[in-house]
């Protein structure tokens, strides 16, 4: 579009243009560039493989590929590959599974502790948690005081019952037996003496211990800064000192608990003495 000069002006017109810009082709998009991402992610994944390969030996490589078969669990029933979807051998097994142990029964997955995956560093199978019942604990017990028959006596202070959680041994208070001295933690001479004979059993399995403090109701005067509660887990903490002293891995201590008089052994009687006592609980999961 040009502008007529003004009559009498030696200006030239003046020219406007006017351009129109067009939408881009679709080829100047982003979406490529997504795709090419994707893509140098595969890549990087595929050559990490290869390193992997070829920096690794046998046994780590069977370590890594049993690591992550908890997350393939569905798809290695029968064999460590499967005919099914992502069916194929893992990339060095030789046996139909790699854990032998669980071929019968309940499938188990254990997260390998070293490149082996099933075995510690002496090439052993690591030990499991035992099952040990009232009947076969009270044999043994029974076995070891025998050979000195002035500790017969202590039986009567002693208790299994088969638990959900485990085999619970109870060590109970009676007229003329007490565990600890009166409203302490302070643990009589014959009290050590059956956590002796107890610890002994206790050390033939590798299970976890859970150690509960029980009083009776008996309530404490008022104004005393002790109550049930404080007493019950004072002699939980006594009780675990004990047995660590005679021999009990610390590291074996799951719980110390302190209950007071919520669980009563004769709840017909609160004030009954059987009510003290110390519960020891073998855990079996």
């Amino acid at each position: 579009m040009a502008k007529k000069a003004v009559a009498g002006s030696n200006q030239p017109p003046i020219i406007v243009k006017k351009v129109i810009m067009e939408a881009h082709a679709a080829h100047h998009g982003g979406a490529w560039k997504v795709a090419y991402a994707d893509f140098v992610t595969a890549m990087m994944a595929f050559f990490l493989l290869l390193w992997l390969l070829g920096a690794t030996d046998e046994e780590q490589r069977k370590g890594l590929a049993d690591y992550f078969a908890p997350t393939l669990i569905e798809m290695r029933l029968k064999t460590a590959g499967s005919d099914g979807l992502f069916g194929g051998d893992s990339l060095s097994d030789q046996d139909s599974y790699p854990h032998e142990a669980s071929q019968t029964g309940t499938l188990s997955m254990t997260i390998p502790r070293d490149a082996t995956g099933t075995q510690n560093d002496k090439g052993k199978k690591s030990t499991s948690t035992k099952k040990m019942d009232a009947k076969e604990f009270e044999k043994k017990l029974l076995e070891q005081l025998k050979k000195d028959p002035q500790k017969l006596d202590l039986l009567k202070n002693i208790r299994f019952t088969d638990t959900e959680e485990g085999l619970r041994i109870e060590l109970i208070d009676e007229a003329d037996f007490s565990m600890f001295a009166l409203a302490t933690d302070a643990l009589n001479p014959k009290a050590k003496i059956l956590l002796g004979e107890v610890v002994q059993i206790l050390n033939t399995v590798d299970n976890l211990l859970v150690i509960r403090g029980h009083t009776d109701s008996l309530p404490y005067a008022s104004g005393k800064d002790m109550n049930n509660w404080l007493l019950s887990s004072a002699r939980a903490e006594a009780t675990r000192k004990e047995l660590v002293h005679q021999g009990v891995l610390n590291t074996r201590m799951a719980r110390i608990e302190g209950v007071a008089d919520t669980e009563p052994y004769n709840p017909n009687n609160r004030m009954d003495d059987r009510n003290r006592r110390i519960s020891i609980t073998m855990k079996t999961d």
